[in-house]
């Protein structure tokens, strides 16, 4: 049993699932997870094992064939996937964002249509919100819809899709009514074939956007030229409520990336132990020197506070409260500290850190990806800000 990342008051269930998945991580993902993400190879058989467990359906409710878990529940099954490799809980947490939109704003038809078939795994989804050009600035996207009789046309551009090809659902957040700002924007439930080049009639998956790290996903554009989709096909029935269903999604998404940040520093310290107490220099084992202990001390605090913050921001949401304030402070909190320990891991391995027969090179290019995803740093911080001076209004005498 680790010391690190221990979550007091789980129940047995929850301890057992987390169990479960953290042997599936050591037996099935970490012993092939840097060739596979070398080769930028879409890791078929890890999904599969995922499905088998019941993961792609974790929370949604039993109704509907999931698991019916709690967001805590779910935040620590993806720092013990993001432990093994990040892309993996890429995968699960934009089909989970999908499926928690579906389940708190869809209509019956719609929770009824996609729910179980999400649960199961047959359905993935995919959240697309971002367009080039306009980045966190959510109030400048340009993908319009047009009513035309019951049907709505779709046109424009979308940007950085996680499951962008693999997904057979795309939940689509466009402009309705150029005049209304925010509540202008409609979300719409995309159906649509998995794969690459013109998956339906007016829409286009282009190809694999290369990035530097988080490989084996596939993160793509999807560009709608004259797109046809049914009214029906409007999350919740009714158009103008896009930007608070997205904004919904994205707070509980944020919680996921900061889990995912709590799994690939505790990753980058395990390593950076073992290798410690490995590696001799001046006639003793790096890990006997006062340097790089204190570095593991602080490497170690990074992991446990980033951990304990995250579980506090997915327990307040599980209470029904609002958690923005908590979810943004932990999402930048775990962002930064997953960047600093990995370096800190990188500097402990010398120069073999930089070769790619050692895991901590592929970490290190993972890690600042969650400086940016589901909002940058500073992002971040601006909603901290604004949420701090809500809570400390001074009030007029």
């Amino acid at each position: 049993m680790r010391r690190l990342a221990q979550t007091d008051g789980l129940t047995d269930v929850q301890l057992e699932m987390l169990a479960t998945v953290r042997e599936f991580v050591d037996r099935e993902i970490l012993p092939v997870a840097t060739a596979l993400e070398h080769a930028d190879a879409y890791p078929s058989q890890i999904v599969e094992g995922m499905r088998e467990m019941g993961l792609f359906g974790l929370v949604i409710p039993e109704e509907y064939g999931g698991l019916g878990e709690s967001l805590l529940t779910y935040a620590l099954v993806v720092e013990e996937l993001s432990r093994g490799w990040m892309s993996v809980s890429g995968i699960i947490n934009t089909h989970f964002i999908v499926a928690w939109m579906i389940e708190q704003h869809g209509t019956p038809r719609q929770k009824a249509r996609y729910l179980p078939r999400m649960a199961e795994g047959s359905i993935c989804g995919a959240f697309s919100m971002s367009e080039p050009g306009c980045g966190s600035d959510v109030s400048a996207i340009k993908t319009r819809a047009v009513r035309d009789g019951d049907d709505y046309v779709i046109d424009g551009q979308k940007m950085w899709l996680t499951n962008g090809a693999s997904a057979n659902l795309v939940a689509t957040l466009v402009r309705t009514d150029p005049d209304a700002g925010h509540r202008g924007m409609t979300t719409f439930l995309i159906d649509k074939e998995p794969g690459f080049g013109e998956v339906e009639p007016g829409l286009t998956v282009p190809g694999k956007i290369e990035k530097m790290g988080y490989k084996g996903v596939d993160t793509t554009e999807l560009i709608f030229a004259g797109h046809r989709v049914g009214a029906g096909q409007i999350l919740g029935g009714e158009p103008g409520r896009g930007f608070y269903q997205m904004m919904d999604g994205v707070e509980v998404g944020r919680v996921n990336v900061a889990a995912r940040g709590c799994g690939v520093a505790l990753r980058a310290f395990e390593l950076a132990a073992s290798y410690a107490q490995r590696r001799e220099t001046f006639g003793k084992r790096i890990a006997d020197h006062q340097a790089v202990q204190f570095r593991l001390a602080e490497m170690a605090t990074k992991v446990e506070a980033a951990h304990q913050m995250t579980v506090m921001a997915a327990r307040r949401k599980d209470s029904g409260a609002r958690n923005d304030l908590e979810a943004g402070m932990a999402k930048y909190l775990a962002g930064e500290y997953c960047k600093e320990v990995v370096e800190d891991a990188f500097r402990i391995h010398g120069g073999y850190g930089y070769s790619k027969e050692y895991e901590i090179e592929r970490l290190y290019r993972e890690a600042p990806m969650l400086l940016i995803g589901e909002g940058t740093a500073d992002i971040q911080k601006m909603i901290i800000g604004r949420r701090l001076l809500e809570e400390y209004a001074q009030r007029s005498a």
